[in-house]
């Protein structure tokens, strides 16, 4: 077979100046068609080969058949925030055109040329496929060939960017945890690509991979896997839940760690994962569990959260400890509003009904999502009341690279847990006493076994004593106490992360894995001599060095992915003497942001203030 030439307008030269680690490349495909484990032998190949690496998946719902992106950035820089892909796989006759619309001039396009497309724009290099020819002598079963067709452009990508197939190999073997049967047959699909790949195409366009060692010691996760195996350290021991994209893949991963970690010396488990009817059922369990003792957590999303408010008011004014994951994404419904978001910040800092604000922690990273998933249950115990931890999709469902987890040292913190022996030493036993001027009473757990340990609750109106009343005076007091529980909080919840520049004029404010395009951003503007202080806040409420950075700052902006600046409204209603400076940009449309976005965002800003 003779050497292909790609079909392409301007020609990119025989010779082109290489681009070494730095671009982003966009699968297009459908849902259900074996691409996931084609888009990550794709990118845990770039990480083995020690290049900073990062994917996403980007679909508008989990239903097979539907439409599906999957976006990998390249960086030698380290740089994971989105960016618009200069190269595109384009499997999905469905999408094609656009998809092919949306490369910038000189953009790649490799395709699958049994589907109905014309290659019509001369600005690009393209580089047709045979996918049916390559799988005709492919000895697999039925179905298997459809699953395994996607391995034809591993092949040719890894042709053309310069991946060793033995890389490939290694990234096969890892997903299928060495099932050879597995590894074999999509293994010789790829060899079978690669090698057309190699006498047919000439390529033309400067897009390569070559080794770095910037992974070493790193490891590939998604938030949720690390979430579920910090709640194992932190002790969880029931988990209730109801299926919901983005947050099912937490309570899988908690099912595949639990049997392994949590034994007694027996071999019996020491745990319960639970699937309830709903999403209220779910979180009566968990709330039921944390009131019996038990470090209980559920895991959900936007719309899942709506279904639990009423008991998620009730545990917080019952003061139950109980740990919500909600990993955030647009809206209810499918479709677009299955895709990322910032939206529920509003909603669970004051979710149930009557005057209360909640704990909530803000997640960044695989390494955050961890080191939140124990301290979340210790932040619960210690200050009895729910806490809801805000992930989004894309922290959640993608692989991140981060460093291996520092694995708490600490004992787990309960909080003022009273023994028999303790209840026996006090004059008095009263649940909901500020004994110590911090809000925060003394409770004990069924099954203590002094009688003056037990105590009976009927409503949240009652008095220190837990005894039921209808006092104005005593509903007062009792709020207040609350009300210094949560000032409490701030002496407990994870700081701010802040970065400051000398000089710096404007003060920006994030949260959440917004942080990478700001950050990227940030880097950008310096260069132009353009400089900004950063201010990462992981938790509401905020401690003190939040205002301090905020007093510090004559201008600040608040970047979030919601339409209504909701974190920059509750700064601006519990520091109103700063409210004036608080400025936001939201932007919310499913996708996460890029540092494109960001920089033009902090430029309208800086000229329309110097205006």
């Amino acid at each position: 077979m003779g050497v292909q030439e790609p079909l392409t307008g301007p020609r990119v030269g025989q010779d082109p100046a290489a681009v070494v680690n730095d671009f982003s490349l966009a699968v297009a495909t459908a849902n259900g068609t074996g691409s996931q484990t084609a888009n990550l032998a794709l990118l845990r190949s770039f990480f083995k080969m020690g290049i900073p690496v990062h994917g996403k998946n980007i679909f508008p719902s989990n239903i097979q058949g539907q439409p599906t992106w999957y976006h990998i950035r390249v960086s030698r820089h380290g740089y994971v925030a989105r960016r618009e892909p200069e190269m595109l796989v384009a499997f999905n006759a469905a999408t094609v055109h656009e998809d092919v619309a949306g490369l910038p001039p000189g953009g790649v396009c490799v395709y699958n040329a049994d589907i109905a497309f014309r290659p019509e724009r001369t600005d690009l290099t393209y580089y047709p496929v045979p996918v049916k020819e390559l799988l005709a002598d492919v000895e697999v079963k039925g179905k298997v060939k459809e699953y395994v067709a996607n391995m034809t452009y591993v092949g040719v990508v890894a042709h053309l960017l310069g991946v060793p197939l033995e890389v490939v190999r290694q990234s096969l073997e890892h997903h299928f945890g060495g099932r050879a049967k597995l590894v074999d047959v999509n293994f010789d699909v790829v060899r079978r690509a690669h090698a057309w790949a190699e006498q047919s195409l000439q390529k033309v366009d400067p897009y390569r991979v070559e080794p770095m060692d910037a992974t070493q010691g790193l490891i590939l996760m998604t938030g949720n896997e690390a979430a579920a195996l910090g709640a194992v350290f932190g002790g969880v021991s029931v988990a209730a839940w109801y299926p919901i994209t983005p947050s099912t893949s937490l309570i899988d991963a908690l099912r595949e760690y639990l049997p392994k970690l949590r034994k007694d010396p027996e071999g019996r488990p020491t745990y319960t994962v639970i699937q309830a009817e709903d999403e209220l059922a779910a979180i009566g369990m968990t709330v039921g569990a944390g009131w019996a003792g038990a470090r209980s957590l559920t895991a959900t999303s936007g719309p899942g959260v709506s279904l639990m408010a009423e008991f998620l008011g009730l545990a917080y004014f019952a003061e139950v400890p109980a740990v919500v994951w909600d990993i955030q994404r647009v809206g209810p419904s499918t479709g677009l509003p299955t895709r990322t978001s910032q939206g529920d910040v509003a909603f669970a800092y004051g979710i149930g009904h009557g005057d209360g604000k909640h704990v909530v922690l803000f997640p960044s990273s695989i390494e955050e999502c961890f080191e939140f998933g124990y301290k979340a249950h210790d932040l619960a115990d210690q200050l009895q009341t729910p806490v809801l931890v805000l992930s989004d999709l894309d922290l959640g469902m993608n692989n991140w690279m981060g460093e291996p987890f520092a694995y708490p040292e600490e004992p787990l913190q309960r909080g003022k847990v009273l023994s028999a022996e303790e209840v026996e030493r006090l004059e008095r036993f009263s649940r909901y006493a500020d004994v110590d001027g911090d809000g925060i009473p003394y409770r004990t757990l069924p099954g203590n076994q002094n009688t003056r340990a037990a105590w009976f609750g009927r409503g949240t109106g009652h008095d220190e004593h837990a005894r039921y009343s209808e006092d104005s005076d005593t509903w007062w007091r009792n709020m207040q106490r609350l009300a210094r529980k949560h000032d409490t909080a701030r002496q407990y919840v994870p700081t701010a992360v802040i970065d400051e520049t000398a000089g710096a004029r404007l003060g920006v404010i994030c949260y959440g894995t917004t942080r990478y395009a700001i950050e990227e951003a940030r880097d950008r503007l310096a260069r132009e001599g353009v400089a900004f202080d950063l201010m990462r806040v992981r938790a509401l409420p905020f401690g003190a060095e939040v205002e301090g950075f905020i007093a510090r700052h004559d201008d600040l902006l608040v970047i979030e992915m919601n339409r209504d600046n909701q974190l920059r409204d509750i700064l601006r209603a519990e520091l109103p003497q700063h409210a004036a400076k608080l400025h936001g940009v939201g932007y919310i449309d499913g996708m996460p942001l890029t540092a494109e976005w960001v920089e033009r965002q902090l430029l309208a800003h800086l000229s329309g203030r110097a205006d």
